[in-house]
C-alpha cells in the first residue's frame, strides 16, 4: 500500500516543487482507492478518507493551477470497467457528482446556481431532492420500450455490460409498461443498484450460520452480486434498482412533447413501471432542501436502503442545460454528504466483558476514530463464533460502522490491507471469568454463548443487575447509573462492598456510602489514572468536605468534640431519596428489577396486571403463568426456576423488610381477573390490536402502551394483518410502510386520542 502523509494545512504554503510531489502522491493514492472501490469491490479506505484525499487534491490544484491536467482524478469520473466483462460505450457520458460537506458548502453551490441563472435574491430555484443511495450506478438502455442493454458506469464513457445479470432483478422491467406511444425510440435510464438493509442482514445471517464470514456492507455486496459470472447467483441476492436520471433520449419527431423537468421524467418512469425512490421531493428554494437534509439526518435508518447523503438537482431541464457540466460533474447538481458512518481503524485488542446475566462477551478495543459524529473506541463482538466468522484478528485494520447513529459494529477486516506489515494475533476466548475466576461454560446444550455460573457473587453480574434496577425500564432511579452501581459493588475502599448482592439495596445508609472510594479511570484505555508519584487517583462520590459555621466550630471546641471532616454529597442524598420513592413504584417495575431472565417490561406488565402481587405470581403454577397473554411457557419456566434459588428469595425478603411494596393496591387478584376475562374484554378498544410507531408529542412509548391497555386494547410492537390500527408519529419508518402495504387504518396522534376516548365509532363522527 502506498504510504500516506499528513495533508498540508495550507496548499498555498507549498512551493511548486513540494506541491508537485504532494500532487503526485495524492493522485497515486486516489487512483489506487478508485481501483479498489470501483473495480475490485474491496475498498482499502473508508468513504470519508477517500473524500478527504479528493478535497485535498482539489485544494492543491486550486492553489497551483498548473497541476490541473485532463488525467487528474478531479477532472474525470473515477473507475474503469472491471476485467471479465465486455465493455460498452455509453450513448452519453455518465458523470459523477460534486460534494458538499456542510451547509456552507451547499449555500455556496446554490449561490453559484442563482448567479449563473440570473436569479435575484428573492427568486427561488426549484430543486429536486433525492436520498443518495449507497449502491452501484447503472445505465439501462431501452429501444422502443425494450431493454437491450445494462451497463455499469465505469469511467463515465465505457462501462461493463451486465445485461444478463440485470435481467434477473425483478424490479427492472424487460419492456416498458404504459402506453407504447409514450415510449421514446431510445432512452438511457440511469439508476442505482442496491441491496436493501433487510436483505443484507438476512444474507449475512445465513452466511454466519453456515460458518462463513459475513459481508462488510450492502454497497460492496450489491456491486459484487451484480458482477457475478453466474446470473443465477445475482438472482438469489434480491437486488433492487431505483432510477434517478436520464442519459441519451431520442423521440420520433412530433411523437412526444419535450420534458420540462426532471421530476416529469420520474413521473413517466413510474407510468412505465420503472422503480423510482419514494423519498424524492421537489422543493422551492434552499430552505426546503435543508429541511429534507435534517429530516433524513434523523431518520436515515428508517428507510429500506443505506444512504450517505442527499442529492440536490435543479429540476428544470432548460436550467440544467444552461448550467452545463465540468469534465466530471454537472454544475446543476450536488451531493450533500452526512458525516461518515463507516470508517477504517486499527483493532488493538479483543477483551471480554461479563454482563448481568453472566454472558461473557468479547469486545473490540480500537484506535479512537470519529464515526457518525462521535468518537468510538469499543464495539461488541458478541461471542467467539462471531469473532471467528468475521475473520478479525488483533492488529487488523477493520471496517467500523455505527448503525442507527448509536451502536458501533465491527463489520470485518479490510481485506486489501491484510498484509500491511502490522503484527497480527488470533483471539482466544478465555476459559475463566475475567471478573471472578469461575470457569466459563455454556449453560445449556447447543448454547453458543459462554457464561459465568457464579451469578450470586460475580462482581460484574452484581454490578450489572444493580445498574439494571436503576434503568428506565426498571425502577427509573436517575442516581443509580453505571458509575454508582460500580461504586456500590466494586469500590476500591472499603474492601467489603456495601452490596454483595442487590438484597441490601433498599437498606443502604449514609454510613455505608460515605467511606466509598473509587479509582479514576481513563475513558479511552480503562486504566487507572495516576498522580506524579504513580499512585492511582481515587475519588469519593458520596461525600464532600464539610463546611462548618464559626459558631459550630466554637461550640465543638468548648465541648471538646471533633466536628466530622466530611458530610454527605448531593449524590448520596439523591440516591437515598430516590430509592425511598422507588419502594412504592408500580409492581411491574419491581418485577423487572428482580432480574428474572426474559422478564422485561412487557411480560412484567402482563404479570402484574393479571396476578396483582408477587405472592400470587410465586404461588401460580407453570401452566397458570404461561397462560397469561404476553408471558408464555419460556418465561413461565424462568419464573418458576427463579423462585427455587435461595439467594433470590433472600433478595425478596430483604426488600420486603425494607418496605418495598410487592402488590398493586386494590387489585382484585387473579381469580377475579379470570372471571373478568370470561366475560370478555371491555373498554373503547376491547378486542382491538393497536401498533404505535414513531414519537408522539403527548405520549411516551410506555405511556401510549398504558393508554391502549387501559382502554381494553392490546398494544403490539409489530404490524400484521391482525393489526386493527397503526398510530403514526414523527419519524415513523418501516412499520408505517408495511401498514400502508397491508391497507391498514393509519391514525395520527389526534386520531389516536379520539380512538382511546370513544373507540372506532369516534373516528367516524
Amino acid at each position: 500500500m502506498t504510504e500516506t502523509r499528513e495533508p498540508s494545512a495550507d496548499p498555498t504554503a507549498l512551493d511548486e516543487a513540494a506541491a508537485q510531489r504532494r500532487w503526485a502522491e495524492l493522485v497515486a493514492l486516489v487512483e489506487e482507492d478508485q481501483r479498489a472501490y470501483y473495480e475490485l469491490d474491496a475498498p482499502k479506505v473508508s468513504d470519508a478518507e477517500y473524500d478527504a484525499r479528493m478535497r485535498e487534491l482539489e485544494a492543491l490544484e486550486a492553489a497551483h493551477p498548473a497541476l490541473v491536467t485532463p488525467e487528474s482524478p478531479t477532472q474525470r469520473v473515477g473507475g474503469r470497467a472491471a476485467a471479465g466483462f465486455a465493455t460498452v460505450e455509453h450513448l452519453e457520458r455518465m458523470l459523477s457528482l460534486d460534494n458538499a460537506f456542510s451547509t456552507d458548502d451547499l449555500r455556496a453551490w446554490a449561490a453559484r446556481v442563482n448567479r449563473d441563472l440570473g436569479l435575484g435574491p428573492d427568486d427561488r430555484a426549484g430543486y429536486l431532492c433525492e436520498v443518495k443511495i449507497d449502491g452501484l450506478a447503472v445505465a439501462l438502455l431501452y429501444e422502443k420500450g425494450r431493454l437491450v442493454r445494462a451497463a455499469t458506469r465505469g469511467d463515465g464513457r465505457t462501462g461493463e455490460d451486465v445485461t444478463a445479470n440485470v435481467r434477473t432483478i425483478g424490479s427492472v422491467p424487460q419492456h416498458l409498461g404504459g402506453d407504447p406511444a409514450s415510449h421514446p425510440d431510445v432512452i438511457e435510464i440511469r439508476g442505482e443498484v442496491f441491496m436493501g438493509v433487510d436483505d443484507f442482514d438476512a444474507l449475512n445471517e445465513k452466511l454466519v450460520a453456515a460458518g462463513h464470514a459475513p459481508y462488510a456492507n450492502p454497497r460492496n455486496t450489491a456491486a459484487g452480486s451484480l458482477r457475478q459470472k453466474d446470473p443465477q447467483v445475482t438472482a438469489s441476492r434480491n437486488l433492487r434498482v431505483y432510477a434517478h436520471g436520464v442519459g441519451a433520449l431520442q423521440w420520433t419527431a412530433g411523437k412526444h412533447a419535450e420534458l420540462e423537468r426532471q421530476s416529469d421524467a420520474y413521473a413517466l418512469f413510474e407510468q412505465w413501471g420503472v422503480p423510482v425512490s419514494p423519498h424524492n421531493r421537489v422543493v422551492a428554494g434552499l430552505d426546503g432542501v435543508l429541511e429534507m437534509i435534517e429530516h433524513f439526518r434523523e431518520h436515515r435508518h428508517d428507510i429500506e436502503h443505506e444512504l450517505d447523503g442527499i442529492v440536490v438537482k435543479v429540476d428544470a431541464l432548460a436550467d440544467q442545460r444552461r448550467l452545463g457540466a465540468t469534465s466530471r460533474a454537472p454544475r446543476w447538481a450536488v451531493a450533500y454528504k452526512y458525516p461518515p458512518e463507516e470508517v477504517n481503524t486499527r483493532l488493538l485488542a479483543i477483551q471480554v466483558a461479563v454482563g448481568r446475566t453472566g454472558r461473557a462477551t468479547p469486545y473490540a478495543v480500537m484506535e479512537p476514530v470519529t464515526v457518525a459524529g462521535s468518537t468510538v473506541r469499543q464495539a461488541t463482538l458478541h461471542n467467539q463464533d462471531v469473532v471467528r466468522a468475521k475473520g478479525v484478528r488483533i492488529g487488523d485494520m477493520v471496517v467500523l460502522r455505527k448503525a442507527g447513529d448509536v451502536i458501533p459494529e465491527v463489520l470485518g477486516p479490510v481485506a486489501a490491507l491484510a498484509d500491511d506489515g502490522y503484527p497480527r494475533e488470533d483471539f482466544v476466548m478465555p476459559s475463566e471469568c475475567p471478573e471472578c475466576g469461575t470457569p466459563l461454560r455454556a449453560m445449556k446444550e447447543g448454547d453458543v454463548d459462554l457464561r459465568c455460573p457464579n451469578a450470586e457473587s460475580c462482581p460484574a453480574q452484581v454490578r450489572g443487575r444493580v445498574e439494571h434496577i436503576g434503568s428506565r425500564g426498571g425502577l427509573d432511579v436517575e442516581a443509580l447509573g453505571e458509575v454508582t452501581a460500580a461504586a456500590l459493588t466494586q469500590p476500591d475502599v472499603p474492601e467489603t462492598p456495601p452490596l454483595r448482592t442487590e438484597a441490601g439495596l433498599f437498606s443502604l445508609t449514609l454510613e455505608q456510602l460515605l467511606p466509598i472510594e473509587v479509582v479514576v479511570r481513563d475513558a479511552e484505555t480503562g486504566l487507572p489514572k495516576v498522580d506524579d508519584d504513580g499512585v492511582a487517583r481515587r475519588r469519593a462520590p458520596f461525600r464532600k468536605r464539610a463546611s462548618h459555621t464559626r459558631a459550630a466550630r466554637l461550640a465543638a471546641e468548648e465541648a471538646g468534640e471533633a466536628l466530622p471532616e466530611h458530610e454527605p454529597s448531593s449524590q448520596a442524598l439523591k440516591l437515598l431519596e430516590e430509592l425511598e420513592r422507588a419502594k412504592t413504584k408500580d409492581l411491574w417495575r419491581i418485577l423487572v428489577s428482580l432480574n428474572i431472565r426474559h422478564v422485561g417490561p412487557v411480560a412484567a406488565r402482563a404479570l402484574a396486571d393479571w396476578f396483582g402481587s408477587l405472592d400470587a405470581i410465586r404461588g401460580a403454577s407453570r401452566d397458570e403463568l404461561a397462560a397469561v397473554e404476553g408471558v408464555g411457557p419460556v418465561i413461565a419456566d424462568q419464573i418458576v426456576e427463579w423462585f427455587t434459588v435461595d439467594w433470590h428469595l433472600e433478595i425478596v425478603e430483604a426488600w420486603a423488610a425494607a418496605g418495598v411494596r410487592f402488590a398493586t393496591p386494590g387489585h382484585p387478584g387473579p381469580e377475579a381477573m379470570a372471571a373478568k376475562a370470561d366475560e370478555g374484554p371491555t373498554g373503547p378498544l376491547a378486542g382491538l390490536t393497536v401498533v404505535v410507531t414513531g414519537s408522539l408529542e403527548g405520549f411516551s412509548r410506555d405511556g401510549a402502551t398504558e393508554a391502549i391497555v387501559a382502554a381494553g386494547g392490546k398494544a403490539s410492537g409489530s404490524v400484521s394483518r391482525k393489526t386493527d390500527y397503526v398510530v403514526v408519529g414523527e419519524g415513523a419508518g418501516s412499520k408505517e410502510a408495511k401498514a400502508r402495504d397491508l391497507g391498514l387504518p393509519i391514525l395520527d396522534e389526534a386520531g389516536f386520542v379520539r380512538l382511546l376516548e370513544g373507540g372506532p365509532a369516534a373516528l367516524e363522527a
